[in-house]
């Protein structure tokens, strides 16, 4: 039985693995279009991604967005989901439903809702009306993340902590707040993540004005299969595995220092 899930999972991970096989190679091809297995090597297409203005003003326009998303849904999750997870009122019920609402409406159905509603302010083809329309898909990912780490955080904490003298604000700055710092990360990402990589609802709310990196990766293999999204796609998967190995590799190296240290230095702080 241990081998049959041994075998079952190389299987999952060989099948998981297998496009960015095939990426990753393609980057470096000298073909003139996406073609596997590569005829020929080279780094020309990294040098026309760095160069290439047509690329790098979409590759900003998508920081530039998800980085104002995700700032504008911590600003309205974090509140909300305090009153919602904490507090009884009436229509609470209701007003979880909302929160979650755009997460069961396909996108392409919030997408012509965005467009005509952001038509009527003229905020079409314009940064703040992608940004608009990406916080309302972005909220209840992180309102489901934090929500649920709310849920398991013990109130006992803040109450101990007023009862010896300190200030709601001072409780939430110094109690509730580091213990909470993992949930509001993870949702602040997932609300980055989730910016940075959409394009059905950039398709017809971005334009040619604020055009987000799918959206031109998404015209560019409709019209030509430019290699450059071999490079592009791998390049999102170095930072993404960046990303993921960097915390453990600082945890492995500050578990290292600490166990090298001596025992009286790290008991006197030295």
């Amino acid at each position: 039985m241990n081998r049959l899930m041994r075998i079952l999972g190389v299987l999952v991970v060989i099948f998981i693995a297998a496009p960015l096989v095939i990426v990753v190679p393609m980057s470096f091809s000298s073909a003139r279009s996406l073609q596997f297995p590569p005829p020929g090597y080279w780094l020309g297409y990294y040098e026309a991604y760095f160069t290439d203005v047509t690329w790098l003003r979409p590759t900003w326009n998508s920081i530039v967005i998800a980085t104002a998303t995700m700032v504008l849904t911590m600003i309205l999750v974090v509140p909300a989901t305090f009153a919602l997870v904490r507090h009884r009122f009436a229509g609470k019920s209701l007003a979880d439903l909302m929160m979650l609402l755009p997460l069961a409406v396909p996108h392409i159905v919030m997408a012509v809702g965005y467009y005509s509603f952001l038509g009527e302010f003229r905020l079409v083809h314009t940064h703040f009306g992608v940004v608009l329309a990406h916080t309302c898909l972005s909220v209840p990912i992180a309102f489901l993340v934090l929500s649920a780490n709310l849920k398991g955080f013990d109130r006992n904490l803040e109450r101990a902590a007023q009862s010896l003298g300190a200030s709601p604000v001072k409780t939430f700055i110094h109690v509730t707040l580091p213990i909470l710092r993992p949930g509001l990360v993870i949702s602040a990402l997932f609300a980055f993540v989730q910016s940075f990589d959409e394009t059905v609802v950039a398709i017809f709310i971005s334009g040619r004005n604020a055009e987000t990196l799918p959206r031109k990766m998404f015209d560019s293999i409709r019209q030509e299969a430019d290699p450059v999204i071999a490079v592009i796609s791998t390049l999102l998967f170095v930072a993404v595995l960046l990303a993921l190995v960097a915390p453990a590799g600082l945890k492995g190296i500050r578990k290292r220092l600490q166990a090298r240290t001596p025992p009286a230095a790290i008991t006197t702080g030295r």
